[in-house]
């Protein structure tokens, strides 16, 4: 049963009408299409600027992130709205709000019977990020067998339910959509090394790559599974909207099959997929290809557009990348050369850019142009290209938000000289 008390309804009433407010602006319609047109390599597209992965811990301001709710489902659909309205007001660069609330489906995922073993050590004094300490569960072929067949189950009356609550909760000011599983992060790296260890898992591409690939085949069998299943059970929803698209900008795209957005209409065909190998940013294309790209290749392949990397360096890689057929964006991240991504790019994919958040980590001294000069740098040198301007990882601001939202604002002012 969803119940939320009276104030506590009159509270998110009165921040869903704020969001109605702000999506009711035209910038929103403006943004979406402009987004459009990148992810479609349209000529006249222009660099486009979006953050996320905020520090949300250090950014209240005069308490506009305070909390008033008191039921966990009240507190998070506030916080969520809360976080949207701050944004727009300090941190607003190209993104887009719409007038939609989405209900999600109760989707059951039993996991890959596997856990990360070891110590988080945090790395600032509000909590955040926190550095991590992996403790080795794969050492032999008999271990990989601990990877187990994710079980994915659908508790539809509970989702008709919360969707049936949701409606009546914001009728008249937000449409509610159902919305089952819209995109999935897909890495099987950023899993393995948590079981296998990082140093552990380098050496044995020389020592042991026997064992690395049958883990590798083992994940890869055990992801493949579980989207069968959510295909089988009806839960898949478009990707065509505000939501990021691997670790870059908006999905906004003409250019998947179109799809009636209900549960059970949509296939990975019609959806953005996404892949990555953060932990190969050293080895070889050659090592890259087999011990990543292979495995990727086969996943990306049932999905209309893929996006691949994240924070690993890709400048040596592009000829690689080429084998995706469907890849239409490929992250540039700050330890990128971004004058040889857009060569190998050859104006082929949207670049998305990942300037260094370490420009805000300083408790003395905020330098802004330091970040000027990087933006414009990097737009210089990446001129005939597509671009996108995504600020992420953003692990601190040292507790001061409106280095942010300097930065946010000059982002904006660059990427538009270079419309």
């Amino acid at each position: 049963m969803v119940e939320i008390p009276v104030r506590e309804r009159d509270i998110l009433r009165s921040l869903a009408e704020e969001i109605a407010r702000i999506a009711a602006d035209p910038a929103n319609r403006e943004n979406a299409q402009a987004w459009r047109d990148l992810n479609a390599l349209a000529p006249a597209a222009r660099p486009l600027v979006w953050i996320n992965e905020i520090p949300w811990q250090e950014m209240n301001v005069d308490g506009e992130l305070d909390l008033h709710c008191e039921t966990p489902l009240a507190r998070g659909m506030e916080g969520e709205f809360r976080r949207t309205i701050y944004q727009w007001n300090h941190l607003r660069g190209h993104m887009v709000v719409e007038p939609v609330y989405y209900s999600p489906l109760a989707i059951r995922d039993t996991g890959f019977g596997i856990r990360q073993e070891g110590v988080n050590n945090p790395t600032g004094p509000v909590g955040g990020i926190t550095s991590q300490e992996f403790e080795p569960q794969i050492k032999d072929l008999a271990d990989v067998e601990k990877i187990r067949i994710p079980e994915i189950s659908h508790d539809a009356a509970a989702s008709a339910e919360r969707l049936e609550a949701m409606r009546d909760l914001f009728g008249g000011i937000l449409e509610v959509r159902p919305r089952g599983v819209a995109h999935q992060w897909f890495t099987l790296w950023d899993n393995l090394i948590r079981w296998y260890g990082v140093q552990e898992a380098m050496l044995d591409f020389i020592l042991n790559p026997e064992l690395v690939h049958a883990a590798l085949q083992r994940l890869l069998d055990a992801c493949m599974a579980r989207l069968d299943q959510q295909i089988a059970l009806g839960l898949l929803s478009p990707t065509n909207g505000p939501m990021r698209v691997g670790s870059g900008g908006y999905a906004y795209t003409d250019q998947l099959p179109e799809t009636t957005g209900l549960p059970g209409s949509v296939g990975p065909g019609q959806q953005w997929g996404c892949a990555n190998a953060q932990i190969l940013s050293e080895v070889s294309p050659a090592m890259h290809e087999e011990f990543s790209l292979r495995y990727d290749r086969q996943w990306l392949a049932r999905f209309g557009l893929a996006y691949y990397g994240c924070c690993e360096p890709l400048h040596l890689k592009m000829g690689i990348l080429q084998s995706i057929p469907n890849l239409r964006k490929v992250s540039m991240s700050a330890w990128a050369d971004p004058a040889r991504m857009a060569e190998g790019g050859n104006g082929r994919y949207v670049l998305s850019f990942k300037p260094n958040p370490a420009v805000f980590a300083s408790d003395t001294h905020w330098h802004p142009e330091w970040a000027r000069r990087d933006l414009t740098e990097t737009l210089e040198k990446t001129r005939g290209s597509k671009v996108e301007i995504i600020m992420k990882d953003i692990s601190t601001v040292a507790c001061q938000p409106r280095k942010l939202w300097e930065w946010a604002t000059l982002a904006v002012e660059i990427a538009d000289r270079f419309a």
